[in-house]
């Protein structure tokens, strides 16, 4: 493990910090590096800053583990791991540079790798938090043990700080490919996804895929071998490999569009849609981005039928961030909600008015 990084324990304080809130009876708005804090509704609390509270607590390369403090800032682990030749597969953005462990936990955004190597919640093994009534407990880890009857765990990735403050995670890792490419292709994008298809019946190495302005961005990771065979049926121009990074991280001319961010998360093979706005469609299809100024009613109604959920990227004052929950689901988030964290000082009303 590398030895030039600052490691700091401080979750006493942050312990602390709960139990004065508690006493006080006053919320607490959680923040990493702040990369996200446009996600989701303003909240109204005092700050409860993790970042001092950071460094690797384990790393063994042969375990293909790693556990990190919340504080930890996202790039050191990534060059961490790169030191190793692994990496963690769903590259999670870093908007900016400023991303911690924690906060992309708890955002549980993923990038292009997503829809072939999984999510950010398939890769928590286990994790530390400190709950509404001040209690710094351990859930899963390496042995995959939960308490409870929730695996608390993998129910922490997404949930935006409102079920406990993370302090600490054990993440799942891989090794880096051995070969890696990237290519353009010019095709419409109905033929794109057909291709797609049936790309992945033949078992091509695709672990990136993303159509704007009538080209087919495309990238191939795994044997050396596997990899040529792909490129010779695919054919197509060369791409810079940095293009994957500067869509994970929105910095593609697409997301420069003054108009409001939104992303429709929908099921695979979802068939192409009319949407009122610029596309760029990612994840093979599965993921939509759109800049729109089509009411909000509009944007989910779409994503609705297609069987998705529609998330504005956008702050509004009068845009609710997150698609609206089922009454069956809403429910089952509160009853967790007042399981962990009863008195509802954590990240009031960042997901929902209510929640």
């Amino acid at each position: 493990m590398r030895r030039d990084l600052i490691s700091t324990d401080d979750s006493a304080r942050l312990v602390e910090q709960v139990r004065d809130a508690l006493a006080e009876r006053h919320p607490l708005r959680i923040r990493g590096g702040d990369s996200k804090a446009f996600l989701g509704r303003p909240v109204a609390g005092a700050e409860l800053d993790t970042r001092t509270h950071r460094g690797i607590v384990s790393y063994d390369p042969s375990e293909l583990v790693i556990t990190a403090r919340a504080g930890t800032p996202l790039a050191e682990l990534n060059a961490i791991l790169a030191d190793a030749d692994q990496m963690l597969p769903c590259e999670p953005p870093a908007f900016g540079g400023e991303a911690t462990v924690g906060g992309a936990v708890a955002t549980g955004l993923s990038g292009p790798r997503r829809p072939w190597a999984g999510s950010v919640r398939d890769f928590i093994l286990g994790c530390r938090i400190i709950t509404g009534d001040a209690k710094h407990l351990r859930f899963g880890g390496q042995v995959m043990k939960n308490v409870a009857g929730y695996d608390v765990s993998r129910l922490i990735g997404g949930s935006f700080g409102c079920l406990g403050l993370i302090t600490e995670v054990s993440l799942k890792v891989l090794p880096r490919p051995r070969e890696q490419r990237s290519l353009t292709v010019a095709i419409e994008a109905d033929e794109a996804m057909r291709e797609l298809l049936a790309w992945r019946r033949a078992a091509l190495p695709v672990s990136g895929a993303c159509h704007i302005d009538g080209k087919l961005h495309v990238r191939l990771e795994g044997g050396t071998g596997s990899v040529r065979a792909a490129l010779d049926r695919i054919g197509g121009e060369d791409l810079d490999m940095r293009f994957w990074e500067s869509l994970r991280d929105h910095r593609l001319a697409f997301f420069d569009d003054p108009r409001p961010l939104w992303r429709l998360s929908l099921p695979n093979n979802t068939p192409l849609v009319a949407l009122p706005g610029a596309e760029l469609i990612d994840w093979g299809g599965a993921q939509r981005w759109l800049k729109s100024d089509a009411p909000a009613a509009t944007v989910r109604h779409i994503a609705s039928v297609a069987g998705g959920h529609a998330t504005c990227f956008t702050p509004s004052p009068d845009i609710d961030p997150f698609h609206p929950l089922a009454h069956p689901l809403m429910r089952f988030h509160r009853q967790l909600k007042e399981r962990l964290d009863p008195r509802g000082i954590f990240n009031p009303g960042r997901m929902y008015a209510d929640f």
